[in-house]
């Protein structure tokens, strides 16, 4: 499976800077490695943006991985929405029984005040959003990825699917920590949060510049948690992108010791429920 942004000669934008350290494989043994302290059950595997005509190619690879080496217990593959194949893939990615869903990344703009994309692939383009409510079809949940000014758009485009489980990835990526970014994060995530089929992943809290920090994390953290309820939302790891900038094991113990004063059912539902229900696990 070939990676252009990892294997390509000419590097990539990427929005955590310098990623040199990720041009390597990644496998089983070395999650099971940096995780070994603690009690990993079960793995959700999130596309990774290889070539993209490879895409169930890759699900193909990850599901011959589950077979020998037990991980992932789950994939959520890709699939273009916009493509006249669309529907075409979708249906032979829910073939693959480890699929549970997809995500599929819109056309985005570059930053708050760049000009709006191209209709094409973009939430506002007819033929995306109908293969977008073809996922009901299928049996089938979205990862929702948007940098943070997208995140209003996306509560409204959640009204065209009511029924299908959405989760957001990256805690809606706040990297503008300013009063002003947070105040845009906010009310993006406010929105989302009052959808009731959309779930959170409380992941990649790394900023584009500077290291781990603990206590503005955990400040962000607690704040979605209070906007979605433990019920719907999830830690992840995000490894081994988020080792940019944290070791696993640093982590999972940050994790855990944010929510030390939550109630035991509600840690459950932070560090397994919530992802078990919707992955299915």
């Amino acid at each position: 499976i070939y990676y252009p942004w990892l294997q390509g000669e000419d590097p990539e934008h990427f929005f955590l800077g310098e990623y040199e350290s990720l041009r390597s494989d990644f496998l089983p043994p070395d999650y099971r490695r940096d995780s070994a302290n603690h009690n990993i059950v079960k793995t959700v595997h999130v596309e990774a943006e290889c070539k993209r005509d490879q895409q169930l190619a890759e699900t193909q690879w990850l599901t011959s991985l589950n077979e020998e080496q037990g991980m992932p217990d789950a994939i959520v593959a890709h699939a273009w929405f916009h493509t006249p194949d669309a529907e075409q893939i979708l249906e032979q990615q829910a073939q693959f029984p480890l699929v549970r869903g997809i995500r599929s990344k819109p056309v985005t703009r570059s930053n708050p005040n760049a000009p709006l994309p191209a209709a094409a692939g973009s939430m506002t383009d007819p033929d995306w959003q109908a293969g977008l409510k073809l996922l009901r079809r299928f049996n089938l949940s979205w990862d929702l990825r948007v940098p943070t000014w997208h995140l209003q758009e996306a509560a409204k485009i959640l009204e065209l699917i009511p029924d299908t489980p959405v989760v957001l990835n990256h805690t809606g990526f706040p990297w503008d920590r300013s009063a002003d970014g947070l105040e845009m994060w906010r009310t993006g995530m406010t929105d989302l949060a009052a959808k009731a089929n959309c779930f959170c992943k409380l992941s990649c809290l790394c900023l584009p510049d500077g290291p781990w920090d603990y206590d503005n994390n955990r400040e962000l953290v607690l704040e979605t948690i209070d906007l979605f309820g433990p019920e719907r939302c999830m830690f992840a790891s995000n490894f081994p992108v988020d080792s940019l900038r944290v070791n696993m094991d640093t982590l999972w113990r940050d994790y855990k010791r944010m929510t030390e004063d939550f109630s035991t059912i509600e840690r459950d539902q932070l560090f397994y429920g919530s992802a078990a229900g919707f992955y299915r696990l």
